[in-house]
C-alpha cells in the first residue's frame, strides 16, 4: 500500500491517536500543535511534530501543508481556530480535508464550507455504545450515511452450523454479509456455501433498518 503523508492539527487525544495509528499502518505523518509539551511527547512517534500555530497562513505555507495528501483538524477546545485552520488547509490546496465537529452547530459549519468528512468523536461513540448495549450480538456498528450502516455481529449458536445460503439475510431481510472473520482468517465476499460457526464474526452492510431487523432474529 502507497504512504502517504498527513498532517494533523491539534495533538490532543484524538489527534494523537489518530496519528499513531497512521504511523502504525506505515504512512507519514506531521503533528502540528501549539502545545510544546504535548509536541515533545509526540516527536519521537511521529514522522514530524512541531511547535505552530495552525490559523497563520504563512506557517503552513512554510511547512508545505499544500504537499500533504490529507488534513485532519483535530482541534477540540477552540472553535474558531478550528475553522481557521480548516479553511487555509482548503485554500491552500490540500487535497482532503477531514475535521473533527464538538457540536451540530460546528459539524453544520463545517459542512457548508466543503470539508471532505466531518467526524464527531463523542457523539459516534456513544450511537455505538448504545447499540452494543442493547444488541449483545453486536461487536461493532460504523454508520455510513444517514441510511447505511456497516455492523460486525458475532455468530450466534443458532446459526452455528448453517451456510449463507442457509441464514439467506439478503431474501429476509435486504442486507448482506461481505465477509466473514474466523478464527482462522477472514473470508472476502464469502460464497453461499461457506459455513457459520459459533466463534466468527459477520461483517454486514444494509439499511439500518434491515441490519436491525437482522439482529432482532439473532436474538430469538
Amino acid at each position: 500500500m502507497k504512504a502517504n503523508q498527513f498532517i494533523i492539527i491539534g495533538l490532543g487525544r484524538f489527534g494523537s491517536s489518530i496519528g499513531q495509528e497512521l504511523i502504525r499502518l506505515g504512512h507519514e505523518v506531521l503533528g502540528v500543535d501549539r502545545d510544546e509539551e504535548k509536541v515533545q511527547e509526540l516527536s519521537k512517534i511521529f514522522t514530524h511534530a512541531i511547535v505552530a500555530d495552525a490559523t497563520e497562513e504563512e506557517v503552513l505555507r512554510s511547512i508545505g501543508a499544500r504537499n500533504f495528501d490529507c488534513g485532519v483538524v483535530a482541534i477540540g477546545d477552540d472553535v474558531e481556530a478550528s475553522i481557521l485552520a480548516t479553511i487555509l488547509l482548503q485554500e491552500l490546496g490540500v487535497k482532503k480535508v477531514v475535521a473533527k465537529a464538538v457540536s451540530e452547530l460546528h459539524g453544520r459549519v463545517l459542512e457548508r464550507m466543503g470539508v471532505d468528512r466531518i467526524i464527531y468523536p463523542e457523539r459516534d461513540m456513544g450511537i455505538r455504545v448504545a447499540h452494543q448495549l442493547v444488541s449483545p450480538n453486536l461487536l461493532d456498528y460504523i454508520e455510513l450515511s444517514k441510511q447505511y450502516t456497516i455492523a460486525e455481529l458475532a455468530v450466534p449458536q443458532c446459526l452455528s452450523g448453517q451456510s449463507l445460503e442457509d441464514v439467506n439475510p439478503r431474501g429476509r431481510f435486504g442486507c448482506s454479509i461481505v465477509a466473514i472473520n474466523k478464527p482462522k482468517g477472514i473470508i472476502i465476499a464469502p460464497a453461499a456455501n461457506d459455513v457459520l460457526a459459533e466463534k466468527d464474526v459477520m461483517v454486514v452492510i444494509g439499511t439500518n433498518e434491515q441490519i436491525e431487523q437482522f439482529q432482532h432474529s439473532l436474538n430469538k
